[in-house]
């Protein structure tokens, strides 16, 4: 291949990398790591694509549009750190991301009625009301001890709240502290009552 042709097809190339997609804002630099859909009031992608949302689709998910979060967008947000004994090895951990509150209201969900369900890569489908969430403080958390969760261990995302600090929770065994607590959290749904 000459030299020019070389460069014309690596233009290109850059041009195609470079051009937004639908499934992502502009400002996504990076692969999308959490999609919210449902009662939202901002969308930065169209509805799901039953050849290219392979995981959706096989879950049974559905939706005409979505908000789209990649790790520097999340990072972005305010963050919080909490301290759970985590029931895998009965320790305390760090655990630090945005509020989930603040993770939907950056897609736009507005209103205190309703609940979230939340979609973890494996199938795991928890949900919970926005109450519990706001009173509960449920983060996304994108770090565990100060370090980026890698994708098969807890991460890249685990919605997670301290459950050391509610007596209520706190009173049952480590086991049954979490399993409102999807890791490997990847889709929420935003579901308002009528």
């Amino acid at each position: 291949m000459d030299k020019r042709a070389f460069l014309a097809t690596a233009a290109a190339s850059a041009a195609a990398v470079a051009a937004p997609s639908q499934a992502a804002p502009a400002a996504t630099r990076s692969p999308v790591l959490l999609t919210v859909t449902g009662a939202i009031g901002r969308a930065n992608r169209g509805p799901l694509d039953p050849a290219l949302d392979q995981m959706m689709q096989k879950q049974g998910v559905r939706f005409d549009k979505g908000w789209t979060f990649d790790f520097a967008a999340l990072a972005a947000l305010p963050s919080v750190t909490i301290r759970p004994t985590l029931e895998y090895d009965g320790k305390a951990h760090a655990l630090r991301g945005p509020l989930l509150s603040d993770v939907l209201a950056a897609a736009g969900v507005r209103g205190e009625q309703g609940d979230v369900l939340m979609r973890a890569v494996d199938g795991y489908a928890p949900a919970i009301t926005l109450a519990d969430m706001r009173n509960y403080r449920f983060i996304v958390a994108t770090h565990l001890d100060g370090k980026p969760m890698p994708v098969g261990g807890l991460g890249p995302l685990w919605a997670v709240f301290d459950a050391d600090r509610f007596p209520e929770v706190a009173a049952r065994a480590l086991n049954e502290r979490f399993g409102n607590c999807p890791w490997g959290l990847y889709h929420i749904e935003v579901r308002h009552p009528g």
